[in-house]
């Protein structure tokens, strides 16, 4: 019988979280992370049977490296409060064979985030013991078609209804950000 489990978090920097870490966690590799200096590896991590990184058409081929993958995500974001990544946890069929799992996280990757110009990195863990289970990373910005990060949202000035400028008491004009992508979308969760 499935026992489906799905759940989604935002990697922050201002919980002390940081991209370059997850990578590190979910794929059982030694990462280096260029914003704090330190070496990130978690040794007891046995159970990892497959990991991959799924490249949109426009991103660079050096991102197929996840320590120079989340190093970029992470020096494009200068805020404090940075959102660094979008991490993904999900149950796979237990009744799917194995050598089938790689497939289907791909597939899965492929039709809802690397189409939409996410990058993806995913690793499939499997102790065993009947919780087979996948960890997905998104990167948070859109690029653009030479491969440079696009901004994650832009500022619109609101217009009056002979299309000018709003002028606020502060002498500054109205605006509102709206986001370069509809990645925050809940229909994407």
């Amino acid at each position: 019988m499935p026992c489906p489990h799905f759940d989604v978090k935002i990697i922050q920097r201002s919980k002390r979280q940081s991209a370059v870490a997850s990578a590190a966690y979910q794929s059982g590799e030694r990462l280096f992370s260029e914003y704090d200096q330190k070496q990130k590896y978690y040794s007891h991590k046995s159970e990892i049977v497959h990991t991959e990184i799924m490249l949109p058409p426009h991103a660079p081929p050096e991102y197929a490296d996840r320590n120079t993958l989340w190093n970029a995500a992470e020096a494009v974001e200068k805020q404090w409060n940075s959102q660094l990544a979008r991490r993904f946890v999900l149950a796979i069929p237990r009744e799917l064979p194995p050598e089938q799992y790689a497939d289907l996280i791909r597939d899965y990757c492929r039709e809802f985030f690397v189409s939409k110009g996410m990058i993806a990195d995913f690793a499939i863990h499997d102790k065993g013991d009947g919780n087979p289970h996948a960890h997905i990373l998104l990167t948070m910005r859109a690029m653009d078609e030479t491969g440079k990060w696009l901004p994650k949202s832009r500022k619109v000035y609101d217009l009056d209804e002979n299309g000018e400028r709003i002028r606020l008491a502060s002498g500054r004009w109205k605006s509102h950000k709206e986001d370069t992508v509809d990645w925050n979308d809940q229909k994407y969760a």
